[in-house]
């Protein structure tokens, strides 16, 4: 598969495009260059957007991004599907065809056009198809988690899968990484190169988002250093998901190591690694030693767009028999939602504001105006008796001096 990697612009710029007053076609038309036009895979993911696109003919993967969306969804996928028009201008819309996939993909695929795909079939497509020897998969998104066992069926010998998806919390995914990394200032760079063997672990809890970060709070506290904390991360995670969204399976070798986070951070990678080798060895798992333990838990090329390329092998399936499925509409609709739709939806749904004239205003901010105590005058060399508080919190420490008669000295935040 090609190994290009377009970097799409954050800010939405109208394309230019032929401009016509006819409806969009429904039909799937292709051109000389591409007589079966192109396919795009688009995963619409918690965090970040991903797209493929692929010549159904060769199979080549011609095009490619993934770029966080910062909770703008349908912005990010505006602008991505722009670039793929500005990249392939002589293909009219309706000579492509979208798969889409991923937690928001419903959502902005009834506005262009394209055939969902539900995310854990995609990701199963995807393995299948690229590496059929694999037993195990393990994927670490934004705010979910998949698990993916595959399994001979005794009576058939066909092999079945057994998936499994977080469906209460975040806890054990990359939402995680990314409120500790901010919590402690770590650059994304510098995210990818921290490591997990040879540091010390500390107890953090995987189970929920909440208490973990509660007890890195905990543990920087008390002067654990940043590499340390993020390994004690790594292994919880590890094992929250070892523990729970396995349902009782082994991850047994090939393992498959999916998703960004587990893509993009070698710690990750190593804590993976370790606690799948123990476990093994643990329930007397054969599994060849000699073989590198990287071949064993394997992190494969694209590693973040299998979902993605799943949705592309979906539709290899469905165009052979409805070749008029998901062809794309255009940006049209998608656009409109942005400016107009979703300003309607929120008229709709939501309710009265906290004002709505000038007067109101200033009503609203002389009844809710915050007052400051008055500031005490203490020449210096004055002698002061007086009580400090401190309030140590968990992102901020605050000071406050008070007298004998209660008065406030002096602040600080």
């Amino acid at each position: 598969m090609s190994a290009l990697v377009q970097i799409t612009p954050r800010i939405v710029k109208r394309v230019a495009r032929p401009v016509t007053d006819a409806p969009p076609s429904q039909t799937f038309a292709g051109t000389a260059r591409y007589p079966e036009g192109l396919l795009v895979g688009l995963d619409v993911g918690s965090t970040t957007v991903k797209y493929v696109v692929v010549n159904p003919l060769s199979g080549d993967v011609l095009w490619k991004d993934y770029q966080r969306h910062e909770t703008r969804q349908p912005e990010m996928c505006l602008a991505m599907l722009q670039s793929i028009l500005t990249r392939f201008p002589g293909l009219p819309d309706n000579g492509f065809r979208v798969f889409v996939t991923g937690s928001g993909g419903a959502g902005i695929g009834v506005r262009i056009g394209a055939k969902f795909v539900q995310e854990v079939n995609a990701v199963s497509l995807a393995v299948e198809r690229l590496y059929p020897e694999v037993q195990s998969v393990v994927e670490l998104g934004g705010q979910d988690a998949k698990i993916i066992v595959f399994k001979a069926d005794e009576s058939t010998g066909r092999r079945k899968k057994s998936p499994s998806m977080n469906d209460k919390c975040a806890g054990g995914t990359g939402a995680v990484i990314d409120k500790v990394t901010a919590k402690l200032g770590i650059a994304a760079p510098d995210l990818c190169r921290m490591g997990y063997a040879g540091l010390k672990l500390h107890p953090v809890a995987g189970k929920c988002g909440v208490f973990a970060e509660t007890d890195i709070n905990g543990l920087q506290k008390q002067g654990v250093p940043a590499p340390e904390l993020m390994a004690s991360l790594f292994e919880s995670i590890v094992q929250q998901n070892l523990a729970v969204l396995t349902r009782g399976h082994t991850l047994r070798p090939v393992v498959l190591l999916l998703g960004g986070p587990n893509c993009y951070i070698d710690g990750l990678q190593e804590c993976w690694r370790r606690n799948l080798m123990a476990l093994w060895d643990e329930r007397g798992v054969e599994y060849d030693r000699d073989r590198p333990i990287e071949e064993l838990v394997l992190v494969p090329t694209d590693a973040q767009y299998f979902a993605a390329l799943g949705a592309i092998e979906f539709a290899r399936t469905e165009i052979a028999d409805t070749p008029d499925i998901g062809v794309f509409q255009g940006i049209g609709a998608l656009e409109w939602y942005l400016e107009v739709g979703r300003v309607e939806e929120k008229r709709a749904a939501g309710g009265r504001g906290l004002w709505s004239t000038p007067n109101e205003l200033t009503h609203f901010r002389e009844k809710y105006r915050s007052t400051k105590p008055p500031a005490v005058e203490v020449r210096p060399g004055t002698v002061v008796r007086a009580f400090i508080g401190v309030d140590g919190g968990s992102t901020s420490t605050k000071a406050v001096l008070v007298d004998e008669k209660r008065e406030v000295i002096a602040t600080s935040y």
